[in-house]
């Protein structure tokens, strides 16, 4: 062991940003940049691959500088990434062919649909553990072959390089068009509806179906290995572990054992339930993921239901709204009412995910009365996180039979303690956040430990886990289940705003 330090990359939607650890699990030092956030048209989100690249090592330098460390003195280098958002590039040029298509972005929705054909959103399901729809990956893939001229046919000369962004920076890292290692995890790689839960390799009637040629795949490898060495101002460090975000803080969270659960409030919000060794089938809206494999032991499967938007909601209600000036300002204004006055906002900017998986639906603001404020919007802003959350965990226990006693929580929006106390009060059990809320970059970097060996095993782990903020719920039963119902109104009246299937093919 050359040091007792992990960094680990946690490029996220909005942001990218570097964490050092210690080997107690203790942050050292942290940088983060932005990126942009691109709208050719409504529906569409593109990201700058190469944009995203230079904001990496930007914080990779910029967190060894506030740790006062050099690279050398590093153990591992895990990464952590936002999931789905997919970008092509030329092999030997190692420039993107198009910008990356995020994975909020809808326009595959007529793609998924005709690929559905009669057997509708469930054709691969059995496979893949996923719906078909336009958060995956793989229909992404096929919209850029189809799209980008003459792209298909050097795709399927070998030309052309297919990643998350996970696969993205790894190749980068370790030396781009000089020997760059191309391969994924299985957590990013059972987000592309291209790999087969079981086998953990991709699907060749799966490849055949959307017309993704192999040639541009990666390798899938476990979530805790070496997968090469890094050059340039990382030179020789391990790049040891690839998780995407949602799983990563799940292993941060020290959710090791089947029935443990973990939500995460960021752009979106996606909350985890370990399901052990075997992949639980869903019934009720929810996906099937792969939750971690660490080396060569045997993989550990979730059920996860993921929410388009909640950060985003904040995100949007200050600047396309103007109303604040900052994101932490909305706690202070929504906590000047007692309630939301009737109002309620269903955020499905880019339709619904779970447990409704509806492309169709579109934003809506009901209950509206002479009444309401910009203080009553604020609290339903921040409601719209917790009421989402509900019918995740309804769903949840009607897939598992399993009831979530308690929430652990992290992500940027659990500062925000009147969400977190609404949210115990919707749910009825306590929300717990740890000391380190940063559990995603801990996730990676927990995984990329064990690889190289900075921890021994789980076990060691989760000493390291302690509790920062419990909220007990506070709510009567009888208005609770009153408000979830409007609630649930709220979201009917979103649904059919633009034709099931609309899209650009």
């Amino acid at each position: 062991m050359t040091g007792s330090f992990v960094a680990a990359i946690d490029q996220g939607t909005t942001s990218s940003r570097c964490i050092i650890f210690d080997q107690d699990g203790a942050i050292v030092a942290v940088d983060q940049r932005e990126h942009r956030q691109i709208f050719p048209k409504p529906g569409w989100v593109e990201h700058d691959a190469g944009e995203i690249w230079t904001t990496v090592q930007a914080v990779v330098a910029g967190a060894l500088a506030r740790a006062g460390l050099q690279a050398q003195q590093l153990s591992a280098l895990g990464i952590t990434n936002q999931r789905e958002t997919t970008v092509l590039w030329d092999r030997a040029t190692g420039q993107p062919v198009h910008n990356a298509i995020v994975w909020q972005d809808t326009r595959t929705a007529a793609l998924c649909h005709e690929l559905g054909g009669t057997d509708g959103q469930d054709r691969f399901r059995d496979i893949t553990g996923l719906p078909l729809a336009s958060y995956f990956s793989g229909p992404k893939a096929a919209w850029l072959l189809d799209h980008v001229p003459g792209l298909r046919s050097r795709a399927e000369r070998g030309e052309i390089a297919f990643g998350t962004m996970d696969s993205w920076l790894i190749w980068n890292l370790t030396g781009g068009t000089d020997g760059g290692v191309h391969v994924t995890d299985v957590t990013n790689a059972s987000r592309t509806m291209l790999m087969n839960l079981e086998t953990l390799e991709w699907d060749p009637s799966i490849l055949t179906a959307m017309n993704v040629p192999a040639a541009v795949l990666p390798e899938i490898r476990s979530s805790a290995e070496v997968y090469g060495t890094a050059v340039g101002a990382l030179a020789g460090v391990p790049v040891a572990s690839a998780l995407g975000d949602q799983q990563a803080a799940v292993f941060g969270q020290a959710c090791y054992e089947p029935g443990t659960a973990k939500n995460t409030y960021g752009t979106g919000s996606f909350l985890l339930l370990n399901t052990g060794n075997r992949p639980v089938p869903s019934k009720s809206g929810l996906i099937t993921t792969l939750g971690y494999k660490i080396g060569d032991q045997a993989p550990v499967y979730c059920l996860e239901g993921s929410i388009a938007i909640t950060g985003a909601l904040v995100q949007w209600f200050r600047d396309q709204l103007g109303i604040i000036r900052s994101a932490e300002e909305i706690e202070t204004l929504a906590a000047s009412v007692d309630d939301n006055g009737g109002a309620y906002i269903v955020p499905a900017f880019s339709g619904l995910f779970a447990p409704y998986w509806r492309s169709d639906a579109r934003g809506v603001i009901t209950g509206l009365t002479g009444y309401v404020t910009k203080a009553h919007l604020a609290r339903a802003v921040l409601e719209a996180t917790s009421w989402q959350t509900r019918e995740v965990v309804d769903a949840m226990y009607q897939d598992s039979g399993v009831p979530i006693t308690t929430l652990k929580v992290d992500g940027g929006m659990t500062a925000n303690r009147l969400l977190m106390q609404h949210q115990a009060d919707v749910l009825g059990v306590p929300v717990i956040r740890p000391k380190i809320s940063e559990t995603t970059c801990l996730g990676a970097a927990y995984a990329a430990g064990l690889a190289t060996g900075v921890w021994s095993g789980l076990d060691e782990l989760k000493t390291h886990w302690q509790r920062d903020v419990e909220w007990e719920p506070r709510l009567e039963p009888e208005i609770r289940e009153r408000e979830y119902d409007n609630w649930r109104k709220a979201v009917e009246r979103s649904l059919g705003w633009q034709e099931e299937g609309a899209g650009s093919r």
